[in-house]
């Protein structure tokens, strides 16, 4: 059976880069396809010689091309593009242009941009903002996380990742776990997670700036960025450089964590951004042995942060939700398994289900989006 060749790059159409989603024919990955009798040759360039995907890649050409009536056997050679080919690509990438700007700060962008803030550390902030991007990746959305805390970034540690980004022309292509992309300044750091990170305001604005600018990111639904706690240089620097982002508050039940986490909300209005809702981690729960409640850490904290921001912001800010008390998501995170993936079904993880489909969902608002409204004629 002669093999046809129109099915075999109809097959290598359907193989996607791990790492940019797109189909390898367009970013000019397949260098030469040979076919002899039943047996099929396929010359496949890397970005870069240490691509991490390569087995990956070699896979899924390997599975696409076998599955082509008549082939039986499959071989895949690796090369590495030149110089002058990343740069191709990385204009293919970037729609030809050269400068590098901010996608989700451009007018007409449709991805939805929430800044996950709080005033404190310890209120569980990064571990709802994982666990929020991985449940919406798991209902279909493109889903990246920035780990905007720079000094105390954990967002690694929480998705089990451990791939480091691959660098083609100072384009950055970030890895991914659960259907998440993730990029955070843990794997530039020679001196691996115990080394401190010595940057002061300009700095940290500039590490925030490449991780928007630098980074392929493609085409996301959904943007989530794990800020720091309180209201320093990451707070305002994400306030101009995303304009059109819109913070999530969360804190716990405790009067001292909410009082903070109001001044954290606050910063919104001089920062033109829109506070979108509080979430309260760590609420109450059921005992174990009687079912009685158990504020373990005080009550109502989400709903006075709410109140507060209402009357300062002199806008309607909801409670998105209530996360109860669970262990498992502080375990979860040490293991680099979200609880919304191991335990959906648990209290705590229905919670955070339901408060990223209402946030995937949500409206973007018309903040930044040109209308092509021209006044009329006098």
């Amino acid at each position: 059976m002669t093999i046809d060749r129109s099915l075999v790059d109809a097959a290598l159409a359907r193989v996607e880069d791990p790492e940019i989603h797109r189909p390898i024919t367009e970013l000019g990955m397949v260098k030469a396809v040979h076919i002899d009798g039943d047996r099929v040759r396929v010359e496949i360039f890397l970005t870069v010689s240490g691509c991490p995907m390569r087995d990956t890649i070699t896979q899924r050409v390997t599975i696409a091309v076998g599955s082509v009536p008549g082939v039986r056997h499959v071989d895949v050679d690796l090369d590495v593009m030149n110089d002058e080919q990343r740069a191709q690509l990385r204009s293919t990438l970037r729609g030809g242009k050269e400068d590098k700007e901010i996608p989700f700060a451009q007018p007409g962008s449709r991805t939805h941009v929430y800044a996950i803030a709080s005033g404190k550390g310890g209120v569980g902030k990064s571990s709802v903002t994982v666990n929020l991007a991985v449940a919406m990746a798991a209902q279909g959305y493109t889903v990246g996380i920035v780990d905007a805390d720079i000094y105390g970034h954990s967002v690694p540690g929480l998705l089990g990742l451990t791939a480091t980004p691959t660098v083609v022309e100072g384009m950055i292509m970030p890895p991914e776990a659960f259907g998440v992309r993730a990029i955070s300044i843990l794997p530039f750091k020679p001196g691996g997670s115990s080394e401190p990170v010595a940057f002061r305001g300009p700095m940290l604005h500039r590490a925030l700036q490449q991780f928007l600018a630098d980074v392929w990111w493609g085409d996301l639904d959904v943007l989530l960025l794990d800020l720091p706690p309180g209201t320093g240089d990451i707070a305002i620097s994400t306030g101009q450089l995303l304009p059109g982002s819109q913070v999530v508050v969360v804190t716990t039940p405790q009067t001292a964590a909410a009082d903070v986490a109001v001044r954290a909300g606050m910063l919104a209005g001089q920062t033109h951004q829109s506070v979108v809702g509080v979430i309260e981690n760590m609420s109450g729960f059921p005992c174990p042995h009687c079912g009685e409640p158990i504020d373990l850490f005080g009550m109502g904290g989400g709903t006075r942060v709410a109140e507060e921001l209402s009357a300062g912001l002199s806008t309607d800010v909801p409670v998105l939700g209530r996360i109860p008390f669970d262990v498992r998501l502080r375990e979860g995170g040490d293991s680099g398994q979200p609880l919304v993936l191991s335990d959906p079904a648990s209290p705590a993880a229905a919670a955070l289900i339901e408060m990223a489909t209402t946030l995937a969902r949500k409206p973007r608002g018309l903040s930044g989006v040109p209308l092509n409204i021209t006044p009329a004629g006098r």
